[in-house]
């Protein structure tokens, strides 16, 4: 059930009293969302909170899927975590209050909400455990070191602790196994089956079907529990599903999430009217993203685009500064094989329409690359959507030749990869960092036509 913001609001500040009186309900920020939400929210905050969560997870996706290091890896983490769901250490409680509880609230509906959305399909289930794992483990490594023993402590792993006698009696083979001096470590034992990575790489002595496991080590078995709990969470979730079919403020939106996890949703600002004229369009190809190359192309071809493909293509060169009245000359000129009277009946209304000044008159925005991948299917002679998507692999290849990028390059290995696991958006990014090798590796991936284009020309 849904109620208003303000009424929600009020009832709100009453629950973060008891919150902080009590510190009960987010004792930590570290959370393995056992237990789901039970309060009201707004639809509004429902959204929201999704969508912040959601662009956290897919530039974790994107990290991991271009096998960022550790140490980027982190990096990128902690800038969309810091951006989008931070979430403050219990010493920020002083000067945070409440809000910190509010921080740590977002984080736990905003995860059961995403968890909803991608219970769909076991492919979304498996992106989506993988993301949230990446996310948890930043998070528990970079908590204070009392607060992640409280956070374990309160789990319940029933771990065996090893007494002094019997680390004794294996201390020798103990530290034969773990490679290094573990004679002040406490130790804990479990089947090794649940520590395979420890087992892998010799981090562990194991003995008659036990790994004595140092408590240094604690975040293998942490994290391998984390995972099976979530997993177990999202096939019962999945079972589940059909039930909410009955709700039509909630399947919507849910779609709509599921469908960002091929491209998250952003805003990116466009530029001032009149920044590029008619006459510069064809020199700034060379910065555009490939699907705007790609419309470019078959309109100087063509002498024509239809209706969808001229609406993708005349929203980016809106977005990137040409003004309505460029705009009515620059595709007079390219629809050079349609005359001056026919051109006015049939198009000049359709590119004043795009701009706001006829019709509802509502000032269209260009589209993002999550609109352009779940837009129209293209139809005979349409050349909108995106080419990452629509190209059979060879076209592609010969798409990325043109480009620069060599077919038998790792490069040109690492797009197509992208592309044969849906993953578009990041086989944009690598596409422009591999044509844009001054501008190094980017910090976020490309979700929007206009994004590439700014980080190509520097005009943001």
């Amino acid at each position: 059930m849904f109620r208003s913001t303000k009424s929600r609001a009020v009832e709100r500040n009453r629950n973060f009293a008891r919150d902080v009186s009590t510190n009960v309900s987010y004792p930590t920020r570290l959370n393995f969302y056992l237990n789901p939400p039970h309060e009201e929210v707004s639809i509004e905050e429902f959204e929201t909170w999704a969508i912040d969560r959601l662009y956290v997870l897919g530039e974790i996706e994107s990290a991991l899927f271009r096998n960022k290091a550790k140490k980027e890896l982190d990096m990128i983490i902690k800038r969309v975590v810091d951006k989008h769901l931070p979430m403050g250490s219990n010493m920020a409680r002083v000067v945070k209050g409440a809000g910190l509880d509010e921080e740590r609230r977002k984080d736990h509906y905003s995860h059961f909400i995403l968890r909803l959305a991608f219970s769909r399909s076991e492919e979304l289930r498996y992106r989506f455990l993988r993301a949230e794992s990446a996310l948890f483990k930043y998070r528990f490594i970079n908590e204070e070191a009392r607060e992640r023993q409280n956070f374990v402590d309160s789990l319940n792993f029933q771990w065996n602790a090893v007494s002094k006698e019997e680390k004794s009696q294996y201390l020798s083979k103990i530290q034969a196994a773990c490679q290094r001096n573990v004679e002040n470590e406490s130790f804990f034992k479990v089947p090794f089956i649940k520590v395979p990575d420890l087992v892998e790489r010799r981090a562990v002595f194991v003995h008659k079907g036990f790994a004595y496991v140092p408590f240094s080590e604690q975040i293998s078995i942490v994290i391998e529990e984390f995972e099976k709990n979530l997993k177990l969470s999202l096939e019962n979730t999945a079972k589940a599903l059909p039930r909410l079919d009955e709700d039509d403020r909630l399947l919507p939106i849910l779609n709509h999430l599921s469908r960002g996890f091929v491209a998250p949703e952003v805003t990116v600002s466009a530029a001032k009217p009149g920044e590029v004229t008619a006459d510069q369009v064809d020199s700034l190809v060379p910065h555009f993203p490939l699907c705007a190359r790609h419309l470019h192309n078959v309109l100087r071809k063509e002498k024509h685009l239809r209706h969808f493909s001229r609406l993708q293509y005349g929203l980016f060169l809106k977005d990137i500064g040409l003004s309505v009245e460029e705009a009515l000359i620059f595709w007079k000129r390219s629809f050079s094989n349609v005359n001056d009277d026919k051109f006015n009946k049939e198009y000049r209304y359709n590119v004043r329409h795009s701009y706001g000044l006829e019709g509802n008159r509502k000032n269209y925005k260009g589209y993002s690359c999550q609109q352009i991948l779940t837009g129209p299917q293209l139809g005979p002679g349409d050349a909108h959507g995106c080419p990452y998507r629509t190209y059979s692999l060879d076209n592609l290849v010969t798409a990325l030749t043109t480009l620069g990028i060599t077919p038998d390059s790792s490069g040109c290995r690492e797009v197509v990869d992208a592309v044969k696991g849906r993953h578009y958006h990041i086989a944009c990014t690598r596409v422009f960092e591999l044509t844009h090798p001054q501008k190094g590796t980017l910090e976020e991936s490309i979700h929007h036509p206009l994004q590439y284009y700014q980080l190509s020309t520097g005009r943001q």
